[in-house]
């Protein structure tokens, strides 16, 4: 019951991806998508996933093929043969002719090799459980992606609107500079400086627009799907409370960390399994057939059963290089785990800084869009009354345009750096985020494969229809 459950299970996963993605692939709503709508669509149709999948899907592969070296070989053969023999036997020449058919089958099994298969079975089995963590490595950095492109869209967005508005703002200036002049108010050199903030802000507003369009197809890249109504900045997951706590739950966490895990180990009995093949092994074999003369009516029903031992002695030095090989690799896995360990320290340590400075940012940026607009609100009044030049409203607009873009960014870094954070602890995976997407199961597909189900077995038909429903067949 279980069984069927799982397998009905994993169908179900296989279609439902399908139908999500092309749901997110249709035209969008009319209401406002938000980050979480971004981070589904990356979700669903990351060809990276799939390939990340795929590959843990042939490392499930991989174990059982580790364990059908312990299970019986059995072959059919079927030989024709020719055989021409001269002969010269006292003087006379006799050309002897025959022809043989056989059939038969063959049988080899393993009775020991010191353990060194069970061992390769083992360390594929690590390797699995290193994939599955590669996996949510990457998923990590799909999901991060997808975040940062809504951000940028975000930010760009608001850039052009204020500089949209800048723009308009600069126009009565200028009409207002024109009208000045015209009644003898300021010189030609008001109006000229008026022309020229205009035509900077102008060339302002097509670069931010420029740069808009790049982070909307950046956008679509990591989610599937063109942005529509954004629903703005969205309310950022809370942080942890200190950099230490932060750093701990990343060392117990991080997908990198375990991965490397899972690899040492996989190497260390990588590393065992070589130097039992250096020791005896011994293995049964057996055979049934049936051979006919074909020239003739003799024929021959034979079975054969026997037992070998078997030890290397001298292979020219092959076995030592094997072993050291493997010796090597398991210290190179070591000295990753303590780099990945490292890195992730790093990380955590980055993300942390990165967020408590655009917090610090954005606080004061908000005091300089404050002061910036108090400032620019009384120049431009006391422009009014002649007490202030158009040079100075001019720049006061500047100044303001220049702290609100300071602050749309600092938002913008804050809502990237918690999510940053979030990837260096190991905490952005679609399961921890509670996403509304059906959550790949990795041991549905490992469970199915593990034990090397035949080709004829009902399990394998299984299989079948699940590859199918993956759309790998």
């Amino acid at each position: 019951m279980g069984k069927a459950a799982g397998i009905k299970r994993l169908l179900r996963s296989a279609v439902m991806a399908g139908g999500l993605a092309a749901a997110v692939m249709a035209p969008q709503r009319a209401s406002a998508e938000n980050i979480v709508d971004a981070m589904i669509g990356a979700y669903n149709t990351s060809g990276l996933l799939e390939q990340q999948r795929a590959l843990l899907r042939a490392a499930d592969e991989d174990v059982a093929i580790a364990l059908s070296a312990l299970r019986p070989v059995i072959n059919w053969t079927t030989q024709l043969t020719r055989t021409l023999a001269k002969t010269e036997n006292s003087g006379v020449k006799i050309n002897n002719y025959q022809s043989d058919f056989f059939t038969g089958l063959t049988l080899e099994q393993l009775l020991y090799d010191g353990g060194a298969s069970q061992l390769n079975r083992q360390a594929a089995q690590e390797t699995v459980l290193a994939t599955r963590q590669a996996l949510l490595n990457i998923e990590q950095q799909i999901l991060f992606r997808a975040a940062s492109a809504y951000l940028n869209v975000v930010l760009y967005s608001e850039n052009v609107r204020l500089r949209e508005n800048n723009v308009r703002l600069l126009q009565e200036e200028l009409r207002a500079a024109q009208d000045r002049f015209d009644v003898g108010e300021v010189t030609r050199t008001d109006v000229a400086l008026a022309e020229a903030q205009l035509a900077a802000a102008r060339s302002g507003l097509a670069s931010a627009r420029g740069t808009l369009v790049s982070a909307q197809a950046e956008y679509y890249n990591a989610t599937g799907h063109q942005p529509g109504p954004l629903a703005g900045e969205p309310r950022l997951p809370k942080a942890a409370a200190s950099k230490q706590a932060a750093t701990d739950i990343a060392v117990r966490n991080h997908p990198s960390i375990l991965s490397a895990q899972h690899q040492v180990r996989a190497a260390e009995l990588g590393a065992q399994a070589v130097s039992k093949a250096m020791g005896p092994t011994a293995g049964l074999s057996a055979s049934l057939g049936w051979t006919e003369e074909t020239t003739g009516s003799d024929y021959t029903h034979s079975a054969t059963i026997g037992a070998s031992v078997s030890q290397p002695i001298y292979q020219g030095g092959a076995l030592s290089a094997r072993y050291r090989s493997a010796l090597a690799s398991r210290d190179a896995a070591k000295s990753a785990l303590l780099t990945a360990q490292n890195n992730v320290v790093q990380d955590v340590a980055d993300a942390y800084v990165r967020l408590q400075v655009s917090k610090a940012n954005l606080i004061s940026t908000a005091e300089q869009v404050r002061a910036a607009q108090v400032a620019f609100d009384g120049i431009r009044e006391e422009a009014k009354l002649g007490a202030r030049t158009t040079l100075d409203v001019l720049s006061a607009e500047q100044d303001l345009l220049d702290a609100q873009t300071n602050r749309i960014s600092a938002r913008s870094e804050e809502g990237i750096a918690t999510y940053q954070l979030l990837v260096a602890q190991g905490l952005l995976t679609a399961e921890r985020l509670g996403l509304a997407v059906q959550i790949y199961d990795p041991t549905l597909y490992y469970n199915l494969v593990k034990n090397a189900p035949a080709k004829v077995s009902k399990r394998s038909r299984d299989l079948d229809r699940v590859l199918k429903a993956l759309g790998k067949e």
